[in-house]
């Protein structure tokens, strides 16, 4: 493992952004992050096997499909069969998951905005760059790990 100080810096600069996102930003009032994380993906990768979600969040299956089941009831995702492979389940978001993940990333960003707007404007460019660079990365370096989550799930 890579020890230099700039591993580490990235390492601080990513675990407060994450505190940032889910202690002042993020309302958990209805969901936890788990559930947030799996209503995203669904939005973002489309219809995804259950076993993968569980891996990709880090839970087992069956903490998994109690979670699903608990957003079936709340119409957020519904569970279809998977043409490839009869065994298995496709989770999909439906409609009201996707309205609901749009509305909170609304609600997010209108938190961030009230917040960025207490640092004087010179800051706030800062970290407009910050993120117009780090973005991309950041997406990539979620990309391989999901890809190496996937891997990890047995077949």
């Amino acid at each position: 493992m890579d020890s230099s100080p700039g591993v580490e810096a990235i390492a601080a600069w990513l675990e407060q952004s994450a505190l940032l996102n889910i202690r002042q930003l993020a309302d958990r009032s209805e969901f936890n992050v788990t559930a947030l994380d799996v209503l995203h993906r669904l939005d973002t990768a489309g219809p995804v096997r259950l076993t993968a979600l569980a891996a990709a969040a880090g839970v087992s299956q069956p903490s998994m499909s109690q979670l699903i089941r608990r957003l079936e009831c709340r119409g957020m995702t519904q569970r279809t069969t998977d043409t490839s492979d009869g065994r298995a389940t496709l989770v999909t978001i439906t409609d009201v998951g996707r309205d609901m993940v749009r509305q909170r990333r609304r609600d997010l960003a209108e938190r961030l905005a009230a917040l960025l707007a207490t640092l004087p404007i010179n800051d706030r460019a800062g970290l407009e760059l910050a993120a117009r660079v780090a973005l991309p990365l950041i997406t990539r370096l979620t990309a391989v790990e999901a890809s190496n989550a996937a891997q990890r799930v047995p077949r």
